[in-house]
């Protein structure tokens, strides 16, 4: 195959119009690599860590995201269908098994009717326990991102003391004539900074959303385990028959 248009340009150029053809398909991807890993090397090793962190931000991110949707730890008519199952006399202890495993609100559940025969109080009680733990596992991660957040901005603080110690380092050495041997270290005090801030700002974003999120997701665990006490203690009726 030729190409007329650009047969001359081509074998001046490239040596072929295959060659061509793959220089103008991939114009910049060879180049933007380079000058990401040019970016990486000119931070210096402070560089390594931050990535590290921007991985560790991303995984948890992903991972709360999925976690967190409120179709999984809060399912629809849950309660309802818990009230139809025990007014036909169906719930049994595989029916609480399939519950505490369905869902974060199942197990709160879950726990309750283990002791529906008993009191309000001692329900209210065994829901609070169950209830606790399944928040702390809502917040899983949650921490580790706060922390991401934290120290990213101060690493790259880090590398910017580093990056003007050998600025001046370099004065001392060889005066301030040769710009070249400033370079570096200013580069890395710049890189680092920007490298850390762009890892802090989302992973702080997220982590207060996320926040928030589980605090949603906690009052409506608390909503519905107030609702399935007063059905099942029977309080509900109970206020119907005084309204009529």
């Amino acid at each position: 195959m030729t190409c007329p248009r650009y047969e001359t340009e081509a074998f001046v150029k490239y040596g072929s119009c295959y060659d061509m053809r793959c220089a103008l398909a991939h114009p910049k991807s060879k180049g933007d690599q380079r000058k990401v890993f040019e970016l990486v090397k000119a931070g210096g090793w402070l560089m390594w860590p931050i990535i590290a962190c921007s991985i560790a931000a991303t995984a948890i991110i992903l991972e709360r995201l999925w976690a967190l949707r409120r179709k999984r730890v809060i399912p629809a008519n849950l309660v309802a269908q818990i009230w139809k199952t025990h007014s036909r006399n169906k719930l049994t202890n595989a029916h609480l098994a399939t519950l505490r495993a369905g869902s974060p609100l199942g197990r709160v559940l879950a726990a309750g009717l283990v002791n529906r025969m008993h009191s309000r109080e001692v329900m209210k009680e065994s829901i609070e326990e169950a209830g606790r733990q399944v928040v702390l596992e809502l917040e899983r991660f949650l921490n580790t991102l706060g922390t991401i957040a934290s120290i990213s901005p101060l690493l790259g603080l880090l590398g910017t003391v580093i990056g003007m110690i050998e600025v001046f380092s370099a004065i001392v050495g060889a005066g301030v004539g040769n710009p070249a041997q400033l370079a570096g270290g200013i580069s890395q005090a710049l890189i680092t900074t920007a490298a850390g801030l762009s890892v802090a700002i989302p992973s702080l974003m997220f982590h207060r959303y996320l926040t928030g999120r589980v605090v949603m997701l906690t009052v409506g665990m608390e909503e519905e385990a107030l609702k399935m006490v007063e059905v099942m203690q029977g309080e509900r009726e109970r206020d119907q028959e005084a309204a009529a």
